[in-house]
């Protein structure tokens, strides 16, 4: 890592993301640095993570350091100027992955304990448990979200719509979630006085009396937002086995959950779908396996394989149920196979696209009952669904632009994704009690139900609500997606009004579900909606909308106003990374768009153009035109071998790039700086792209999937020589 100082940093992350990054990191670099702009990268991937927590166990030369910890505080500053790529969001599957890998690599790091019983194993397990889930984004997230499509984006989805499924009059797809006792029914909240402020813990209760610490060193603010809710798990498997039983003839049965994001919950939940699910499989031979049903089908299948009489109970267990929703019927995997892949704000989104069709293990297309348990975000994809039943497919050429003010600063509303959820292990209560004594939530819990907590601190409270004010100016329509009949929604509400009031300002406060339906209603009439939402309805409509719109959430432009002054450009969505990784391992075809990256870079020069860097407008104002006229064109990835692919989308910005510096007239040094090197991309244009395609259709060997060969992945995303020496 270099020791100057920043203008820009840029993160390593994992998968799709990370590799297009090898090919479009050089271009950046090189035209930053002609502008005297010092670009810099910071590790912030899953095996970046791993390593960093064991660098005593590490030799000198496999020494990490923890970038994700240095990139927390530097986002705290107001000179802070990062562009955030996608990042794994590991579940438990996902991590023990990653360090079997890591092993194999030479790296004398240990495994993960899934029953620790001594104190070192105990410390082990904490350790990796800090970094599973979405543990990137509260660290970085210091500020509230600002995401929308780029004019220019929008501009193109519109002349050249992308395919839209037809909604038929007899679609039987439908949302279903719990009649009751889920975390919306249970929720508590309340907002701490100056009087409650200071140290709490969590504490469980059990009939006996008996009293054990959950989580103790809590600390409240004045004016935090506390909250608490639980999930029963008798009345979620009742309503798993009623869902099942009540499937039609015909209809997919799936489950749509964040098992990545919501990392102690989710996972739990899926597991119940799972064993309630192959209920008869595991009656019959459940003692005789050592397997987790929130491990996943994908993992029995391996702990059975050879097993002739258990491999044909399994199938014939799976052939009594409803057909399942399929992550990929070519090869199998079913909905229910692993938990990191049912991730609810791509699914759902992809379902409603394709006009309420799912793919069955037959590999044909079908309608599918979609289990969202909790009735906290479910009412937005029923109604979404409802909707477009009613109304048809969306018209993608003449439909309004959706963006969101997410409120997510300070770790606000990080349900699932820290340490406060809990699965009681026995009947009693699980409550807050503050320091004084205070019990200020508690609730009467069963073994196996799952209890949560989230906070939201009131000044990202108060920015969220300035910036959104500020983006509805800006827009002419918006709304707050909050439900007074909610108990969390309620105290922030509190806080809504008044704001409201002293500016003067008369912005709608709605339910998730009204506010569905109206921001539907008005994008089909033309005109653009901003949503003003909570964190987890933020991360779900950033994709829902986007996908309806652009036809994927990769495309938009996501700005994260940090509190302090500095900024946080992020760039999209990395749900579909694996499957893109996976074509680029068998033909070498890598179709992930880096358009959102190219969003995110011109944000972040126009940014440090406002630090007295004019050299960076520039820079920024000639990254828009290059991905305007890039978009024009045609030259974005398309998803087969002989298509464009990522390496050489990034040709053409680059090319274009150049010459929309080359033919400004702010700065002599680097119109003639550029007008050389566009000159050369342009005479060298016939050569360059048969070099990046020279391997095309050929095995691509990255010598690891979370901690791959830099030497390997340069030559893969690098191989054009007569590219490389004009960029430099």
């Amino acid at each position: 890592m270099s020791t100057t100082t920043p203008d820009i940093i840029y993160t390593i992350v994992d998968e799709a993301p990370e590799l297009a990054r090898n090919s479009l990191l050089p271009i950046i670099s090189a035209f930053a640095g002609a502008a005297g702009i010092n670009v810099q990268t910071r590790d912030i991937s899953l095996a970046g993570r791993i390593l960093s927590l064991f660098s005593n166990l590490l030799s000198d030369e496999q020494r990490v350091t923890d970038d994700l910890a240095a990139l927390g505080e530097l986002v705290k500053t107001p000179d802070a100027n990062v562009i955030k790529l996608p990042n794994i969001s590991a579940s438990v599957p996902q991590l023990q992955e990653a360090i079997t890998e890591l092993q194999s690599q030479g790296f004398p790091i240990p495994d993960y304990p899934r029953d620790p019983k001594t104190d070192t194993e105990k410390s082990v397990r904490a350790k990796y448990d800090g970094i599973k889930g979405s543990a990137v984004n509260p660290v970085l997230r210091e500020g509230n979200s600002d995401r929308r499509s780029a004019k220019a984006v929008k501009a193109y989805a519109k002349l050249n719509p992308h395919r839209m499924g037809d909604w038929t009059k007899d679609n039987k797809t439908t949302v279903a979630s719990m009649p009751g006792h889920d975390f919306f029914a249970n929720e508590k909240s309340v907002t701490i006085t100056a009087a409650q402020a200071g140290g709490a813990k969590i504490i469980h209760t059990d009939k006996d009396g008996k009293t054990t610490v959950l989580k103790d060193g809590l600390s409240y603010e004045d004016g935090t937002i506390v909250d608490g809710t639980f999930m029963s798990a008798k009345a979620l498997r009742t309503y798993i086995k009623d869902e099942v039983a009540s499937t039609p003839p015909g209809v997919l049965f799936s489950v749509h959950l964040k098992a990545t994001m919501m990392k102690v919950s989710d996972p739990i939940i899926f597991g119940h779908f799972v064993s309630v699910y192959l209920e008869d499989f595991l009656g019959k031979h459940g003692s005789a396996i050592d397997f987790n049903p929130n491990s996943g089908i994908g993992t029995l299948e391996k702990l059975i394989a050879g097993n002739a009489e258990m491999e044909a109970d399994l199938k014939a267990a799976l052939a009594s149920k409803p057909p399942l929703y399929m992550v990929n019927s070519d090869k199998g995997i079913t909905n229910l196979h692993v938990s990191s892949d049912v991730i609810i704000d791509a699914s759902m989104p992809a379902v409603i696209k394709a006009g309420g069709i799912g793919w069955g293990p037959d590999g044909e297309p079908a309608n599918t009952k979609c289990c969202i348990p909790d009735n906290c975000y479910a009412p937005v994809y029923d109604e979404t669904v409802e909707f477009f039943k009613t109304n048809g497919k969306l018209d993608v050429t003449t439909c309004g632009a959706v963006s969101n003010v997410g409120l997510m600063a300070q770790k606000a509303e990080e349900y699932g994704s820290h340490p406060t959820t809990f699965t009681a292990n026995a009947d009693g209560t699980i409550s807050i009690v503050l320091d004084n004594g205070e019990t200020i939530i508690s609730h009467d819990v069963e073994a196996g139900d799952i209890w949560r907590s989230c906070t939201a601190k009131k000044a990202p409270i108060l920015d969220w609500i300035k910036l959104g004010i500020e983006r509805a100016d800006a827009t002419g329509l918006a709304a707050f997606w909050l439900d007074e009949n909610r108990a969390h929604d309620a105290e922030l509400i509190k806080y809504i009004k008044p704001a409201l009031a002293d500016a003067g300002k008369d912005i709608p406060i709605m339910a998730p579900r009204a506010a569905t339906r109206f921001t539907l209603e008005e994008m089909t009439k033309g005109h653009d909606v901003v949503t003003i939402t909570g964190n987890v309805l933020r991360d779900y409509l950033t994709d829902l909308f986007p996908i309806l719109e652009l036809g994927t959430s990769a495309k938009m432009l996501s700005i994260v106003k940090l509190m302090n002054g500095g900024g946080l450009f992020e760039t999209g969505a990395g749900g579909s990374a694996p499957k893109h990784v996976e074509q680029l391992q068998e033909e070498n075809h890598l179709r992930w768009d880096s358009l959102g990256e190219f969003c995110a870079l011109g944000e972040s020069f126009n940014f440090l153009a406002t630090k007295d860097r004019p050299k960076a407008a520039i820079l920024g104002d000639a990254v828009e035109r290059a991905t305007q006229i890039l978009l024009v064109e045609g030259h974005s990835p398309g998803r087969k071998v002989g298509d464009n692919d990522n390496r050489s989308s990034h040709y053409w910005f680059a090319r274009y790039w150049a010459e929309a510096i080359a033919s400004q007239y702010k700065d002599a040094d680097l119109k003639a700086h550029f007008s050389k090197i566009a000159t050369e991309l342009a005479e060298n244009e016939d050569t360059i792209l048969a070099e990046l395609k020279a391997d095309e259709g050929k095995p691509a060997d990255m010598g690891g999937y979370y901690h791959a060969d830099a030497d390997k992945v340069t030559a893969i995303m690098r191989p054009s020589k007569t590219l490389n020496a004009i960029i430099g």
